[in-house]
């Protein structure tokens, strides 16, 4: 049986994709690796990390000492056209099915664990949505940490494309100084138009 570890980032932000991370590994690699001091402690998900700390951990868990004992993970971006085009939940469910994909995962061999409120897709019957799953199994916490650097370096990437815009400082999210950017210039080819819709300064 195969342990699958679901979260996503970029939900909120008004640039750039939303992305979903995947990890799996079999159970008894995941009761090793749980106890593996090397990786982060319990409730220490993406969001609690300072940047240095999750580029470090991600390091780690993209690592071959990782991979070549049968550790997985695939990470699955979905653009801010196709947000804009179907909606964030659409969008959201369409990367943890790329994900999946990736990792040709078989339904009926996982058990997959998914943070707040996602779902896998309806034939991975064996599934449990937690909230707060990033706090509580590590599994996802490691499937935030690898999301979180994946889209960081993205949209650290398209700062360059988009200089105006101060993306590699808040990775897209609706700061006051990016609005007041969005206000100045225009939303780019880059930002999600239908959440630039209705900003506001304050």
């Amino acid at each position: 049986m195969k342990i699958v570890g679901i979260d996503e980032v970029g939900r909120g932000p008004i640039a750039g994709p939303v992305t979903v991370c995947v990890v799996a590994c079999d159970e008894n690699l995941y009761d090793k690796l749980k106890r593996d001091k090397r990786l982060p402690p319990k409730g220490f998900d993406s969001k609690k990390l300072s940047p240095l700390e999750r580029q470090n951990y991600n390091t780690l868990l993209m690592s071959r000492t990782l991979l070549d004992i049968g550790f997985q993970y695939a990470v699955a971006h979905v653009s801010n056209k196709m947000i804009d085009r179907n909606g964030i939940s659409f969008c959201i469910k369409k990367a943890i099915k790329k994900g999946i994909d990736k990792l040709k995962l078989t339904p009926l061999k996982c058990k997959v664990l998914l943070d707040g409120s996602l779902k896998a897709p309806e034939e991975f019957k064996n599934q449990k949505t937690i909230i707060k799953g990033d706090q509580k199994e590590k599994i996802i916490a490691w499937a935030s940490i690898l999301a979180k650097v994946s889209r960081d370096r993205l949209m650290c990437s398209m700062a360059k494309k988009f200089p105006k815009y101060g993306l590699e400082f808040h990775k897209g999210y609706g700061t006051k100084k990016h609005r007041q950017c969005i206000k100045k210039y225009g939303p780019s080819a880059f930002h999600r138009k239908t959440f630039c819709r209705h900003l506001t300064l304050s």
